[in-house]
């Protein structure tokens, strides 16, 4: 799978250095919204939350964003889930062009949250694996479809 470097506007925004953003990053990427307002957007979802015994951190654009709060973004932005995954199923889906749809779409990958465009991964880095990567499903704008 071809890889095109894509940052969402982070650098352009005034940030530097690694950080685990990759959600603000392809919320950014398919909207076409500004990094700083996806940014900011994530951390007011993040004081939202509650922190608890397992979960002591809240949400954050600079360090991560909790499955929960990602999915409420998502869903809350217009995003439609499509799963290519269920319990016990194994991998059916991989990172790779001829297996996934055509169009702009975020991937859920472990750990990981990327962006596929007609085929391109749009990230930081490479994150395919050789194509061997997992896709656990995958969130597309629905009035895109």
């Amino acid at each position: 799978m071809e890889f095109e470097y894509n940052d969402g506007g982070r650098k352009e925004a005034g940030f530097k250095g690694k950080t685990g953003d990759c959600v603000v990053r392809a919320i950014s990427i398919v909207t076409k919204k500004p990094y700083l307002e996806i940014y900011n957007l994530v951390n007011e979802y993040g004081q939202k939350e509650y922190t608890t015994k397992t979960r002591k951190n809240k949400s954050s654009g600079r360090t991560g964003v909790h499955k929960a709060t990602t999915k409420k973004i998502l869903f809350d932005l217009g995003f439609d889930w499509t799963a290519c995954m269920g319990i016990g199923t194994g991998c059916k889906f991989h990172l790779k062009k001829e297996e996934l749809p055509m169009g702009d779409i975020i991937v859920k990958l472990s750990k990981h949250i990327s962006v596929v465009r007609d085929g391109i991964i749009n990230d930081t880095y490479d994150c395919s694996r050789n194509e061997t990567r997992c896709v656990y499903g995958y969130w597309k704008l629905k009035w895109i479809k």
